[in-house]
């Protein structure tokens, strides 16, 4: 089984500047992450801190923002966490089942629900 990556568009919905790039596709993430430089380039502010466990066990604090998302046809506001300048992009779980995609491991790609639970 490998990765699943999946293009997406962050965008500041105060300025519409824009930052587009690979993400990679983490279930085992709650949030959304990208380099804090392209964040702040386009003009994305922190709101917070917040204490976060990486997979490793690790404990990591990061920033976190909010943006616009856009990815597969689909638009939706998210927290986005403000990582190192030399992480990858990644699209965590809370994105993607707001959005209403799930993970195909099989086929590596994301999969449309047909409607989203609402109970």
């Amino acid at each position: 089984m490998g990765l699943t990556h999946v293009v997406v568009k962050l965008i500041n919905s105060d300025s519409a500047e824009k930052y587009e790039a690979d993400f990679l596709v983490d279930t085992g993430a709650y949030h959304a992450m990208a380099p804090a430089a392209e964040l702040k380039r386009i003009g994305i502010q922190p709101l917070g801190r917040n204490l976060y466990e990486l997979a490793n066990g690790e404990l990591q604090e990061y920033e976190y923002g909010n943006a616009e998302l856009r990815f597969m046809d689909e638009i939706i506001g998210t927290r986005i966490l403000f990582g190192p300048d030399n992480s990858k992009p990644i699209l965590g779980a809370l994105a993607l089942q707001g959005a209403g995609f799930i993970v195909d491991p099989s086929n590596e790609r994301l999969r449309k629900l047909e409607s989203l639970p609402l109970k």
